[in-house]
């Protein structure tokens, strides 16, 4: 699939899943815009069609900061990828209104109001695509997660929304549920059980492909879906998770 002259915007395009996608909208010849608080690593230094801009998701003055840069440095945006989000585990009893607000800002305000933010762009350009991070947990839950399970619904809903409401510019919004993505942190966390072997003998069990996902999973449908091929596509949730929420549990 050809992005060649398009220009994306990727917020948490360094590393993890934001990583995969970077490198695949990159390999298909669009030119990227990184938008994360830390510099872009060695590897991905040095390449024209890429750049990084400093910004802190929670700020609101974050989504023009990201829009300026666009247009400075690429002159506009065509696609944008809401990748950045954050998780924390916490029961009803233990969190505050703090800490729910804290997870809505990053994970929900920010991703609205960036898109509000390059809709002139996308515009003067004659339309886009958004494409939007959710997860199978705005589908599904575990355990104290009830504010990153809210967020991510509500990733779901707005890319509905936004998708109704901006048709009529040309441009598509759709959002990616991903299942579970191998990363630092998530390889981290099965070191983390008691029996990590077996927690992760367990946890391949869950998926009928059987194996779990890598960033480049989710950075080949995201290409898809800004590419002319998925033209008719807008306002779709598409699960990424190797079968895992399609596969009905046995008690053996």
């Amino acid at each position: 699939m050809n992005l060649a002259n398009k220009v994306a915007v990727v917020t948490g395009g360094g590393r993890g899943i934001g990583r995969g996608i970077t490198e695949k909208l990159l390999a298909a010849g669009a030119r990227v815009l990184v938008a994360q608080r830390q510099p872009l690593d060695e590897c991905l230094k040095g390449n024209a069609n890429l750049a990084w801009v400093e910004a802190d998701l929670s700020r609101k003055e974050a989504p023009g900061e990201i829009a300026q840069a666009a247009q400075e440095v690429f002159g506009g945006a065509d696609i944008l990828v809401n990748n950045a989000g954050f998780m924390f585990e916490q029961s009803l009893d233990d969190m505050c209104e703090e800490d729910w607000d804290r997870m809505m800002v990053v994970n929900m305000r920010a991703p609205v109001f960036l898109a509000k933010a390059l809709l002139p762009q996308m515009r003067r350009r004659g339309g886009g695509s958004i494409v939007n991070i959710g997860s199978i947990e705005g589908i599904g839950a575990n355990p104290w997660h009830a504010a990153y399970c809210g967020s991510k619904a509500g990733v779901h809903g707005f890319t509905r929304a936004l998708a109704v409401d901006l048709g009529r510019d040309g441009i598509r919004c759709n959002a990616i549920a991903p299942g579970w993505i191998n990363s630092d942190l998530s390889n981290a966390y099965i070191d983390a059980q008691a029996n990590p072997a077996r927690a992760r003998q367990d946890l391949l069990a869950l998926h009928p492909v059987g194996r779990t996902g890598e960033p480049e999973d989710i950075g080949d449908a995201v290409v898809f879906l800004c590419a002319d091929g998925a033209a008719f596509i807008t306002g779709q949730i598409i699960v990424i998770d190797g079968g895992r929420t399609a596969k009905l549990p046995l008690p053996f």
